[in-house]
């Protein structure tokens, strides 16, 4: 089943019913909103002039929902999600504290090698750099030639190349950077709906979001959902280049609603994972689940998606 992800931009009083997510606006003139709470994936709440119930809240986590909160800036700021997100997460929890640092650096390896391929699968499609094949031949050897633990930092090295060449067409010069101009927003926003997608599946699957395979800031609540969530960026990269290229590289980029919209279409993208057409975000838990296999030592590979 493909769960919703619900935006909501306008003052409200939300509550629940019957299992019911209820939305009562501010406006009269707006009519009462109705929805299943169990067909709720993630929910983006960003008026300010907005009450919750605790029942409501409650029942959004029992359900495994990831709420993200947004700032005065309306960029993605908070996430909650459920404390007790699977049956047997205590183990899975041990299971993932006591793997080995060997294991990590093999899953680091091959977490940087899907990352670049898609990547170059990216580039590749649009013609952004001469590819003969799927993927461009310097994409193809780096992720060829990436060692357990990436000790020479291909994926750095992909990725300057990468940036360089993604908007050129229409941003010369671009720069990736979280506080960077334009469209670093949209990528901002964009990264922000996924790394929630990536924290969700991590918990439906028994694990501890904070304890990473690579990234480590003591700071970073959510380590292991930014190394998981790597692969699977050139997804969100693919929709902002579309916004770019329909602006012609020209505009402020704000983000409105109707680029809002665009970018919360994140979860239900089409994606192939392990030759199957699936849903972004239902290929984001078959990846995490197969990432607590292989803490529990029953598979020695992440499952991925292909970016087409």
């Amino acid at each position: 089943m493909i769960k919703k992800t619900l935006f909501i931009g306008s003052d409200s009083y939300l509550h629940t019913k019957h299992k019911q997510l209820i939305i009562d606006f501010a406006d009269k003139e707006k009519e009462k909103v109705s929805i299943p709470i169990e067909d709720i994936g993630v929910m983006v709440l960003e008026a300010y002039q907005m009450t919750l119930s605790l029942n409501l809240l409650s029942r959004l986590l029992e359900n495994n929902v990831a709420v993200i909160t947004c700032n005065s800036r309306k960029m993605p700021q908070g996430l909650l999600l459920n404390l007790e997100g699977n049956t047997l997460q205590q183990e899975r929890f041990r299971a993932q504290i006591n793997t080995s640092k060997p294991l990590k650096k093999q899953l680091w390896q091959q977490t940087v090698k899907a990352k670049i391929r898609n990547q170059g699968r990216l580039l590749a499609k649009y013609g952004l750099i001469p590819s003969t094949g799927e993927l461009p031949r310097n994409f193809a050897t780096w992720a060829e030639s990436v060692r357990s633990g990436d000790p020479d930092n291909l994926e750095g090295r992909a990725a300057a190349y990468y940036w360089k060449s993604l908007f050129s067409e229409y941003i010369p010069g671009f720069t990736r950077g979280r506080e960077m101009p334009p469209p670093n927003n949209l990528l901002n926003y964009g990264y922000a709906i996924l790394r929630a997608l990536t924290a969700r599946s991590l918990v439906a699957s028994g694990l501890l979001p904070t304890l990473g395979i690579h990234h480590h800031n003591r700071y970073n609540a959510y380590a292991l959902a930014d190394d998981i969530m790597e692969p699977y960026r050139p997804f969100v990269d693919k929709i902002v280049y579309g916004i770019v290229a329909v602006k012609n590289g020209k505009g402020d980029y704000e983000l409105t609603k109707e680029l809002k919209a665009d970018l919360l279409k994140i979860p239900v993208l089409d994606v192939y994972i392990d030759g199957e057409k699936s849903p972004l975000m239902n290929a984001m838990q078959r990846t995490t689940t197969s990432l607590s296999r292989c803490f529990e030592g029953f598979q020695r590979k992440i499952l991925y998606p292909q970016l087409k």
